[in-house]
């Protein structure tokens, strides 16, 4: 075995051994540990705490420094928290007690999409716990298929996608997958995204909380190509732990708005904005530890927003 491969090893099992500590502890003690520990990470250690401070700074900047910190105070309780959950679900959430734990907003729309026989396209943002959110809709009937960038950690990525492939939430490679991808979509599947991953210069440069960020085309690319419904989704955590509420955010139709449709930066927009509405009201279950905002946009929406 050579070294990276024993320090792959290693970082699996210690993740293994911590996922079996939090299983062994009642989910309300993990929300009271996750509480203090979120303390020690934003006001002590201040991880990432430069790029939580500007993002929150950006985007809130009516905002008070008190303000800001509870702001980053319960975002770390929510990550940590957020943990937990995923490794109680597959012992506490299950067919004959999901009602217990989770509530839809919109329930019958959403229903009526996933059984279009049209694929479907799924965007959400790292915001709340999207990963159940893939976990929950597969446990009730509805598979779908997430492209996700593959870990470096082998160990790691395999057993992270035996959790998600256990309830029909499968994940495609990032990388080299345009194939399956296609097929998920000519054999009327849902394809579920992440939208709100930096793409580089030469992605599709749109305003995402009151900044530019670039995203990827391919995720407009899909519904225009396909004639798939986009719906933007979130699963949020509006009480306590291991309390879910999905919501469908919008929904935007080839077959009925087909201008809406007709480019690139308008679908990509689109989605942008139900995201950004979702986020401003629960901005403490957003992901502001990462840097959604860098690069510098094209110069002629650096002119735009000058005009503007």
């Amino acid at each position: 075995m050579s070294f990276k491969s024993l320090t792959g090893w290693l970082g699996y099992v210690a993740v293994r051994i911590l996922i079996c500590m939090i299983q062994a502890v009642r989910i309300e003690t993990c929300a009271a540990i996750a509480r203090q520990l979120a303390v020690i990470a934003n006001d002590v250690v201040r991880l990432r705490g430069t790029v939580v401070d500007d993002n929150l700074r950006n985007v809130f900047p009516d905002l008070a420094d008190a303000e800001r910190r509870h702001v980053s105070r319960r975002m770390w309780e929510h990550l940590l928290l957020m943990v937990c959950e995923i490794a109680h679900a597959p012992r506490k959430i299950h067919r004959g007690n999901w009602r217990s734990h989770v509530s839809f907003g919109g329930r019958r729309q959403i229903v009526q999409l996933l059984l279009d026989p049209r694929p479907t396209v799924l965007v959400a943002g790292h915001f709340g716990n999207f990963e159940l959110g893939g976990f929950i809709t597969g446990l009730l009937g509805f598979p779908s298929f997430t492209v996700a960038r593959t870990l470096d950690n082998p160990y790691l990525d395999r057993y992270i996608n035996s959790f998600r492939g256990a309830n029909g939430q499968f994940i495609l490679p990032k990388q080299g997958s345009s194939a399956q991808v296609q097929a998920v979509l000519a054999g009327g599947g849902v394809l579920s995204l992440l939208g709100d991953q930096h793409a580089g210069p030469k992605g599709c440069w749109v305003e995402f909380l009151g900044r530019p960020a670039s995203c990827h085309k391919a995720i407009a690319l899909f519904p225009m190509t396909s004639g798939a419904p986009m719906l933007a989704a979130a699963t949020t955590r509006p009480g306590g732990p291991m309390k879910f509420r999905i919501d469908l955010l919008g929904v935007l139709d080839p077959a009925e708005s087909p201008t809406e449709v007709s480019s690139v930066p308008s679908v990509t927009q689109w989605y942008n904005d139900r995201l950004e509405e979702a986020i401003r009201l629960a901005p403490e279950q957003y992901w502001w530890v990462h840097r959604r905002w860098k690069g510098t946009p094209p110069k002629r929406m650096l002119a735009r927003r000058q005009a503007a």
